[in-house]
């Protein structure tokens, strides 16, 4: 089994999920955009990981490689490839899908709830009804056609959603460890203004390692659902 990632800039890697694709004996391969590697041909790769990164989708004219990234991402989906989209990624998975992607009314930064959706169906990944996660996002995404919203938060309603039984995104991050939050904070602590879901740089380090415990869990669950 292959695992390919595509990386969008050096600080936001696989966190702990390259710790279940190792236990799992996937080979891993990456595309580092952010140095114009070319993209591989889609028949070998099994699970496809768009990462996050601080740019938006929409922001082709200073990242040209954002077109072919989406035309990449969405030859993965129409070829029934397992695709999991984190942050920015769930957004380029929207946009490639032809969904619009803009301006949240309000950043969400840092640990904050999501509320599972109410869906009782045995075909769409079950999140818990009440779980806090690791934000650090300024847009958001409308549904794609044909997807199915799994959780939402007070500040932004479409938080995940799943198209058929081996597409999901996460416009939050399970990926995170203490380094990778770390990382972020370091790289991105400019964006930490004033807001009523913006945490601040001391709340957002000071966690236990329960909390990197819990949502690295969570983010096993749905890659063993993806690999189904």
């Amino acid at each position: 089994m292959r695992a390919h990632y595509l990386q969008h800039v050096p600080f936001e890697g696989l966190g702990s999920i390259e710790r279940w694709l190792q236990k799992a004996s996937y080979e891993i391969t990456c595309t580092k955009l952010y140095d114009n590697e070319a993209l591989p041909p889609l028949d070998g790769i099994d699970l496809l990981i768009v990462m996050g990164g601080p740019m938006s989708v929409n922001d082709e004219p200073k990242y040209p490689w954002l077109v072919s990234e989406k035309a990449f991402v969405r030859g993965a989906i129409a070829a029934g490839k397992a695709t999991l989209g984190i942050c920015l990624g769930a957004q380029l998975i929207a946009s490639a899908l032809g969904s619009e992607v803009k301006a949240n009314p309000v950043k969400e930064i840092g640990w904050l709830p999501i509320e599972a959706a109410n869906i009782d169906r045995p075909d769409v990944f079950q999140f818990p009804p009440v779980v806090g996660v690791f934000h650090w996002h300024g847009e958001t995404f409308s549904l794609p056609e044909g997807a199915t919203l799994t959780a939402s938060s007070q500040g932004c309603v479409n938080q995940a959603f799943q198209i058929g039984a081996n597409v999901i995104g996460l416009q939050f991050h399970l990926e995170t460890t203490s380094a990778t939050a770390q990382a972020i904070v370091e790289n991105c602590r400019d964006e930490l203004v004033d807001g009523p879901y913006v945490q601040s740089e001391e709340r957002i380090l000071q966690v236990p390692p329960e909390r990197y415990l819990a949502i690295n869990s969570l983010m096993a669950n749905i890659l063993s659902y993806l690999q189904q």
